[in-house]
């Protein structure tokens, strides 16, 4: 297939006393917040520590121990890209409302805020869930109260939309759409759903805890109200693509594994040649260190596919279900041999199977980094599960990296063109990443 565990927490509630609360266990906030800048306050976090306690705390400056659960927001590139695949996603795709361009500055600068913020494990706002004005809504939306960072990436990147619609330019943007930016082809046998396609933006939430991806969500969607709205939304499980070789190559929901020569972090060379987009053109600057997103929402014929011998299975892939490896012998990362033959001089590897098609020696040596999910949206009303893959890849030209692979799988490619069923697409334009100080994509509106 083409494609890219919750942890517990400790039970809290209405009759956990703060007393039974060891200090390791106090943010910084809630500290200060009962120590306060001095008199009664310090005072009363002397009684409730003991005197001892908080000179102690008060004169360790020791840096404390660096978050494994926190992947940091700045950087040359946006996280959530090369970051080894976490195993939650919650995408999000929004139209913009407003018509005004510095509405959408403000827009993109309070999501950058917000973002700093939800990376870290902290709540959105300046008050947050709780602390806030009884008045008032409250800033964070509190789901995540109590939770860590759970690996948190958050990616964004700007739809053919943002910068024109029916052929008027937008938010003084013209001239500024980077020609890859295309409007992907209708491939044979697309059936999309256009309430699940396209975007003006899209936020690419993943993280290890299910709740903090959608708390995230739910936040940018909340902060965006009156300039942007949810178009569509997808839950993904069980990432479907490793991007780090010390993650172990998953399955999607044909039980077989996914994603098996997918490029990796540490393929520097590779990355550049294949992931990061090209901003030499004056009018790309603002994409230097950015890419382009193709996200696909591909249905799986689940009950056919459950039918299916586990030979035409195999012959399907290309691989043996159980260990990966090519029809042509070897193990998992064995290079299949195409030329290999068996009985009657038939190619061990069928010429229909995936593998053969989607393999970059048929495809001019192209290759995409992957980051895709499984999907489960219930039932379709006919006793059919509507369940599947949210293909996710990231390409520096989705003109030569995608639509040629994409065109011949559909044509060719007798799992897509019998088991596979494409109902929502997009591509987006993904900017470099944030420096501190700095907001998402404002080379765009330099």
């Amino acid at each position: 297939m083409s494609g890219c565990p919750m942890g517990g927490h400790p039970p809290t509630g209405p009759d956990s006393a703060p007393a039974e609360l060891p200090a390791s266990r106090l943010s910084r906030r809630n500290l200060l917040s009962l120590a306060g800048v001095g008199g009664a306050a310090a005072g009363l976090a002397a009684g409730f520590f003991g005197h001892d306690t908080v000179a102690a705390m008060a004169a360790d400056t020791t840096p404390a121990p660096a978050d494994d659960s926190v992947v940091p927001f700045h950087g040359d590139h946006q996280a959530g890209i090369t970051t080894a695949a976490q195993d939650r996603l919650h995408m999000a795709a929004f139209d913009v409302t407003t018509t005004k361009r510095e509405d959408l500055i403000a827009l993109l600068k309070d999501w950058t805020e917000a973002a700093e913020a939800l990376t870290k494990g902290l709540p959105a706002g300046a008050t947050g869930a709780v602390d806030g004005p009884y008045g008032a809504p409250p800033e964070d939306t509190g789901e995540a109260l109590d939770l860590n960072a759970g690996r948190l990436t958050l990616t964004f990147g700007f739809g053919a939309s943002l910068f024109e619609k029916d052929g008027v330019a937008r938010f003084g943007l013209d001239g500024r759409r980077p020609e890859a930016l295309i409007d992907l082809p209708h491939f044979p046998g697309d059936d999309l759903d256009p309430a699940r396609s396209g975007g003006d933006l899209v936020v690419q939430a993943c993280a290890d805890d299910p709740q903090v991806a959608v708390h995230a969500i739910r936040n940018l969607a909340r902060i965006g109200f009156g300039r942007a709205r949810v178009r569509w939304s997808q839950l993904g499980f069980g990432r479907t693509s490793s991007t780090s070789r010390a993650q172990q190559t998953p399955r999607n929901l044909f039980g077989f594994k996914d994603g098996t020569n997918n490029l990796k972090v540490e393929d520097a060379q590779l990355l550049d040649e294949h992931v990061w987009a090209d901003s030499t053109r004056p009018q790309d600057a603002w994409l230097a260190g950015g890419s382009y997103l193709v996200a696909r929402r591909i249905r799986m014929h689940i009950e056919i596919w459950d039918r299916t011998s586990l030979g035409e299975q195999e012959g399907l892939i290309g691989r043996t279900k159980g260990t990966g490896a090519p029809l042509s012998g070897g193990g998992e990362f064995t290079d299949p041999d195409f030329a290999l033959t068996g009985r009657a001089d038939k190619p061990l590897i069928p010429l229909d199977a995936h593998v053969r098609i989607a393999h970059p020696a048929q495809n001019g040596g192209v290759r995409m980094l992957r980051r895709g999910y499984n999907y489960t949206d219930g039932s379709d009303g006919l006793g059919h599960l509507d369940a599947g893959l949210f293909f996710i890849a990231f390409v520096n030209d989705p003109r030569t990296h995608y639509v040629p692979m994409q065109m011949a799988m559909a044509k060719t490619d007798t799992l897509a063109v019998e088991y596979l069923e494409h109902t929502g697409s997009g591509l987006f334009a993904v900017p470099g990443g944030v420096q501190p100080g700095g907001y998402l994509g404002s080379g765009l509106f330099s």
